[in-house]
């Protein structure tokens, strides 16, 4: 079981029916309406509820933001890079990513996906972060709706999205192409580095093409998860053009 906190997690989970939730438990003294409308709903799902001292929520969080919520449920289920890969169609919008560290990184790319609509997110297995309790809470829950597989290798996985006809694009912030350009029709799989060292050799040689965003102020790069924000939107604002 995990200890997933904040209200948006606990109530995207509640929704989203996903996993199971043995219990919830509210901080003493805590009310407003989203606790309110998070109470009715685990009413609602037959979810028991029940209030608990603020040092309770503290010590099972370790003192993380919980907002006065924590819900004690399983935890989420990594999805299966095969019944990925088996249901590509040309709608398909793929995010790989090429050893992001952190997880509120992570968590907040995962919500940029989810918000933009891509179809699911690839990170490795080793040497980058993995779905946690922080994770789903900076993620705001979009952990509960988003497929997030794991993989062994990424290159190898590019060179199989290939084989199966996906174009795969690479962001790093050294290539000629301004990602504004490119057009993201088709199935799509978009890749990028990890904090501080971009994308790796291997990764990047296998890329179809490379795009960057180009920067106009003196910092000459943005935060990981803002770079897979502008990249994604344009992206969807491209195919809804398209449409």
């Amino acid at each position: 079981m995990s200890n997933l906190y904040g209200v948006l997690p606990v109530l995207e989970a509640i929704k989203a029916g996903g996993r199971r939730i043995e219990r919830i438990l509210i901080a003493d003294g805590a009310r407003n309406d989203r606790l309110r409308e998070l109470i009715a709903s685990a009413r609602q799902a037959n979810i028991p509820v029940r209030r608990e001292p603020r040092a309770v929520l503290d010590r099972l969080t370790g003192k993380a933001n919980h907002q006065g919520v924590v819900a004690i449920a399983a935890v989420i289920a990594y999805a299966d890079e095969s019944i990925l890969l088996s249901r590509i169609t040309p709608e398909t919008l793929f995010l790989l990513l090429d050893g992001v560290e952190d997880p509120h990184n992570l968590g907040a790319i995962i919500r940029a996906a989810e918000c933009s609509g891509a179809t699911a997110v690839f990170i490795p297995e080793r040497r980058a972060a993995h779905i946690s309790d922080v994770v789903v809470k900076t993620s705001a829950g979009a952990t509960e709706y988003l497929p997030v597989a794991k993989v062994t290798n990424l290159a190898s996985l590019i060179e199989e999205l290939k084989r199966l006809n996906v174009w795969v694009v690479g962001v790093e912030q050294s290539a000629r192409t301004d990602y504004s350009k490119y057009d993201y029709r088709g199935a799509t799989a978009l890749v990028f580095g990890g904090e501080g060292r971009g994308l790796h050799r291997l990764v990047r040689e296998r890329c179809d093409t490379l795009v960057s965003i180009p920067m106009r102020g003196r910092i000459t790069s943005l935060n990981v998860s803002v770079a897979v924000g502008v990249v994604l939107f344009e992206a969807l604002r491209k195919r809804s053009q398209n449409k």
